[in-house]
């Protein structure tokens, strides 16, 4: 299994000189087999790119969605195989408060947009399922969610394939003044992955103003990777005010504090082989 980062950060894009480390885009994440089979995960910003590179193919395309915040889904109108006829696209939407499955494709309407929803060629299929039967394959992909502590929810998603597990974790506040998952239920949900993705948005001088938006600070993530064991830890969703010198900083203290784990925060453009 190989996971590769198209998009790492949250809330808005960031383009410019002090990001061109790590990245501007906002969340997107490809999980390939090692038979080629694929997942998307989010379609933020990257899945731009991302698109770029699969309408050179045929393949159906699987795409999860943790939740329907813009920078989590802004990127869909803009993936170049929504506008190819016949290619098959299996969306997986996230329960989300209010509960809105077609959000990525409603927002191409009105004047949002200047191409309208019923301009994608593609077949488009939404996949509303009983996720209390879980796991659900998908793609050849065994797939168990999880609920995050976000403002209007959404899910976090393991991924399980060729005995490798990845847990993909974007928003979640663990220390949330009024939790959904408590730290327990996170520890057990990510024990022992081979990857954990989790949201570290934040550090230390954010709080407390900005407790309750959602977000980990990232000594919570190194925190909840080792007690759960994790065998690697890629911190995701970076602050769209970080340049990348203040996030090399950060990637310092986390190589001093953190001996129990491999943690790295990601960039966009690297990929991981597990």
């Amino acid at each position: 299994m190989k996971v590769s980062f198209y998009g790492t950060r949250g809330s808005c894009p960031s383009p410019g000189k002090d990001t061109v480390k790590y990245g501007g885009n906002t969340a997107c994440t490809l999980v390939e087999s090692n038979d080629g089979r694929k997942l998307i995960l989010d379609a933020g910003t990257g899945i731009r790119k991302l698109g770029d590179e699969l309408i050179k193919q045929n393949d159906d395309i699987y795409l999860l969605v943790t939740h329907n915040h813009y920078d989590h889904i802004q990127g869909f109108p803009f993936f170049k195989p929504i506008y190819q006829q016949k290619r098959k696209i299996y969306i997986y939407p996230a329960i989300t408060e209010p509960n809105e499955p077609q959000a990525i494709i409603e927002q191409m309407r009105g004047s949002y947009s200047p191409i309208a929803s019923n301009m994608i060629s593609a077949d488009i299929q939404f996949q509303i399922h009983d996720w209390s039967q879980q796991p659900l394959m998908i793609n050849g992909f065994s797939v168990i969610r999880q609920p995050m502590n976000h403002p209007n929810g959404g899910m976090s998603y393991l991924i399980s394939c060729d005995n490798k597990t990845v847990a993909y974790v974007t928003d979640n506040e663990l220390n949330a003044p009024n939790f959904v998952v408590s730290k327990a239920q996170c520890k057990n949900f990510v024990a022992n992955v081979d990857l954990l993705i989790h949201d570290g948005q934040y550090t230390e001088s954010d709080m407390p103003l900005k407790l309750g938006w959602g977000h980990s600070l990232i000594s919570e993530c190194l925190d909840l990777a080792i007690q759960g064991k994790v065998k690697n830890l890629a911190i995701y969703s970076h602050d769209p005010e970080r340049t990348d010198s203040e996030l090399d900083q950060l990637q310092e203290e986390i190589n001093d504090i953190s001996q129990a784990v491999n943690a790295f925060l990601s960039i966009e453009g690297q990929t991981i082989y597990l």
